[in-house]
């Protein structure tokens, strides 16, 4: 390989200097430098410049070269990767594998397989709804990454909800649940589901006659938790149980890549890993071994007083600081739970990478709203980006290598629901 060809590459692609540098030269230490410096003074005074100049696209074999520059670059340990692009306070947790030990509180003692193995049937259970038409599988179904691949969820009457269903793998590992973070612990986050009008309208009374009717289930009940007596906090710890097993496996391209396996990753998505790093400016909210900073940001989709309005975890802390602001997803397995954002307003993970691209809608006040202590501040990370088509596909390469072997989930084999058993109660 021409080692200055390479150079000349990095130079303009940003593996040196962790931005692109143009024009098409080869720069000194000095020039690189102070084209870094200029970067980070225009990125902290001008949070949203106007549309960057497109990135130049490379011949076909300069892509190659770059790819295998980058394949070595990334190969060595983590200390020795390109510095990725942060904003000022954005603390660098570096991409890697998902913890191999399952975090939990102390005053929390472990779950046991009894506890497990009920959280399973109950969370394919009908029963739990009030209408016995509904489970949490509905929505959160393991053959769709643990989502329903719908723009927006559907409820109770086939009646269509305000947001899209985020998956709820890995979950176990996060502190707060929903879109909004309403709910700080799996056991809420179940209790809300199961007794929400919209959801699956139903209350503890309802769910644990129901369930203390069947004779299988006071049996399971004994055996997990010591009682006959079904309680309601039972089955939403059971159900909290199960939900903590849906963990990431380690075995997707680029955990396989993490590991060790150099050819894991295609050309593509070793360049597109070194641009969610660098250029694309990705890992300020997205980053850790889920790809996540569990922290909220407005993107600007909160349609702000439109008929759409939707003002996120403001509704939850009443802060105005905190309007249109939505939690950030992890992108494991990112690739199969589209459609995409809060409001399932993206399709494709083309659709999401071009408008990230174009720094995402920035909303302009009316003369009416300008004073509006509500009125959203989309996050300081976003702004245009400029890159080409090429550098797009790339992108979309490396979340597709997010994606993990598909595991066949065997629904759990619930007691039969008996003709007339929900009759009365619905």
């Amino acid at each position: 390989m021409n080692f200055n060809k390479v150079i000349l590459i990095c130079c303009v692609y940003g593996v040196i200097s962790g931005y692109s540098l143009y024009p098409m030269r080869v720069f000194t230490h000095e020039e690189a430098t102070f084209a870094q410096a200029i970067t980070v003074e225009n990125a902290t005074t001008n949070p949203n410049p106007a549309r960057m100049p497109t990135r130049p696209l490379l011949q076909p074999q300069q892509y190659i070269e770059l790819a295998a520059f980058l394949r070595d670059t990334y190969s060595q340990e983590k200390e020795k990767w390109p510095k990725p692009f942060l904003d000022e306070g954005v603390p660098h947790e570096e991409l890697s594998l998902v913890h191999e030990v399952l975090p939990r509180s102390a005053d929390r003692p472990p779950d046991t397989k009894e506890q497990r193995d009920l959280g399973k049937l109950l969370f394919f259970d009908p029963r739990l709804s009030r209408s016995g038409e509904m489970s949490c599988a509905t929505c959160h179904n393991p053959d769709l990454a643990w989502a329903d691949g719908l723009t927006v969820a559907v409820g109770r009457h086939r009646r269509l909800l305000k947001r899209n269903t985020p998956s709820i793998m890995n979950n176990a590992f996060h502190s707060h649940f929903f879109w909004d973070g309403r709910a700080s612990s799996f056991e809420q986050q179940a209790e809300q589901a199961i007794t929400n009008p919209d959801e699956m309208n139903s209350d503890p009374e309802l769910v644990t006659r129901r369930l203390n009717r069947v004779p299988r289930y006071r049996e399971l009940f004994n055996k997990a938790y010591g009682s006959e007596d079904i309680k309601i906090k039972d089955v939403l710890h059971a159900l909290a149980a199960f939900q903590r097993t849906l963990i990431s496996s380690n075995a997707s391209a680029f955990d396989r890549f993490l590991q060790g396996q150099r050819d894991a990753l295609g050309d593509a998505a070793v360049r597109g890993l070194h641009l969610f790093r660098t250029t694309a400016r990705c890992m300020n909210c997205h980053s850790g071994p889920l790809l996540t900073d569990n922290k909220f940001h407005d993107l600007g989709l909160s349609f702000f007083g439109r008929e759409r309005e939707d003002l996120g975890r403001y509704k939850i802390t009443g802060n105005p600081e905190d309007s249109g602001k939505f939690k950030t997803p992890g992108l494991r397995n990112v690739s199969r739970t589209a459609p995409y954002m809060h409001n399932g307003i993206l399709l494709t993970l083309d659709d999401v990478l071009r408008l990230y691209n174009a720094g995402m809608p920035t909303l302009r006040p009316t003369n009416e709203q300008s004073n509006d202590p509500l009125f959203p501040k989309k996050s300081h990370h976003l702004r245009p980006l400029g890159l080409n088509q090429r550098d797009l596909d790339d992108l979309k390469a490396f979340l597709e290598s997010l994606e993990e072997p598909r595991r066949r989930i065997s629904p759990g084999l619930f007691p039969a629901i008996t003709d007339g058993e929900l009759a009365d109660e619905e």
